[in-house]
């Protein structure tokens, strides 16, 4: 029995060591492999859009009569961002007026806050009418009586019939006041483009 499992040890002894031999005394051992990997793979990713962000118009500085505009408008397809600064008119007589006042022109101060329809007419009910041409008092309720037409427009005692300035009304506006309007109008048809 002891030459059997000897001569068993042997054989598998030598079954472990069969591996090929090359001349410069280097094993070598072969190994193929085949692998094959397919995958199919469907993503989606649902975002949102990006956002239109309205500008911030800076016109904090008290001495300037601008307010700063701005808005957005934001689709699935576009987006629409826009701002700018508009003239206070109201601030700027106020301003005309204070500084005239200041400088000791009463008078024209009145008269540059009599431009405004409210302040004329509450000028007549007070009985202290708003200068005319140079008069004041009497002599110029007299004026402005005799000549409707000069009063401010919006005013009570105005000319009821349409004057000259609601007649050219498109005409009187400034450059700010119409590019308003051109970009207010554009913005209103590019709203309605995009709701069909």
């Amino acid at each position: 029995m002891k030459h059997l499992l000897t001569l068993c040890f042997l054989l598998i002894a030598s079954i472990g060591y069969a591996q090929e031999a090359t001349n410069d005394n280097t094993l070598v051992t072969e190994s193929t492999s085949d692998s094959k990997v397919t995958t199919d793979s469907n993503t989606t990713i649902n975002s949102p859009p990006p956002s239109a962000i309205s500008p911030s118009i800076n016109a904090s500085n008290s001495d300037l009569c601008t307010v700063g505009v701005s808005g957005a408008v934001q689709t699935q397809i576009l987006g629409l961002s826009a701002g700018k600064t508009v003239r206070d008119m109201n601030c700027e007589k106020l301003k005309n007026a204070k500084t005239l006042y200041d400088m000791g022109m009463k008078v024209a101060a009145v008269s540059v806050m009599c431009q405004d329809a409210r302040v004329f007419d509450a000028m007549m009910d007070a009985g202290t009418p708003c200068p005319y041409e140079g008069m004041i008092g009497e002599a110029a309720k007299e004026g402005w009586l005799m000549n409707p037409d000069a009063m401010p427009e919006g005013s009570r005692n105005e000319k009821p019939q349409m004057s000259e300035k609601k007649l050219k009304l498109l005409g009187n506006l400034d450059d700010d006041e119409k590019s308003t309007i051109l970009g207010g109008g554009a913005v209103g048809i590019l709203l309605l483009l995009l709701l069909l």
